[in-house]
């Protein structure tokens, strides 16, 4: 079963983008592409592991869990001399509010492979591993035909609050 997105009257959004300043134009663009992300942040925060509470993060964090669920944020910027704009769904960090570094975010997606760990001989020279966790790519490959839909609905609409453009006739669903 496949399934597709009709877009009907898509060749009238992108026409009238196009007719706006570069920077107005930029401004929906990002929208469109922050729109887009929501779904699969929300995905990816569902899929996330969440570790149970420990002596650990009790001494370090105060018992907070859920620090690498809660680094997930949506990122975006607009590169006026490239002329591009870039949306991007992100994961680690420190967290400001608990002091939690969750520099990990790309080993609980790809998993480690066991290797050294001991500082100058001291404590255990090996790890395990540990086996891949994805949590970003499942949001990802469930949630693209959302983040389409998601993207034209906000172009849609801020066409249609601020700029004054009749996007009634202007229909976008799934299709199976």
């Amino acid at each position: 079963m496949s399934t597709n997105i009709h877009i009907k009257g898509f060749d009238k959004i992108a026409k009238a983008i196009s007719e706006f300043p570069a920077k107005v134009e930029a401004n929906i663009t990002r929208g469109m592409l922050r729109a887009a992300a929501k779904p699969m942040l929300e995905a990816a925060k569902q899929n996330v592991p969440v570790g149970e509470p420990n002596e650990k993060n009790r001494r370090l964090y105060g018992g907070y869990v859920g620090a690498l669920r809660d680094s997930l944020r949506i990122s975006g910027r607009i590169n006026a001399l490239k002329g591009n704009v870039t949306v991007s769904v992100k994961a680690g960090g420190k967290n400001k509010k608990t002091g939690a570094d969750t520099f990990y975010a790309h080993m609980v997606e790809f998993g480690t492979r066991p290797h050294s760990v001991s500082k100058k001989g001291k404590g255990d020279p090996t790890h395990p591993g540990t086996s891949p966790r994805p949590f970003m790519r499942p949001a990802f490959d469930s949630q693209a035909h959302n983040a389409i839909i998601a993207a034209g609905e906000y172009a849609k609409k801020r066409l249609a609050t601020k700029h004054g453009l009749d996007t009634a006739d202007i229909e976008i669903g799934i299709e199976e």
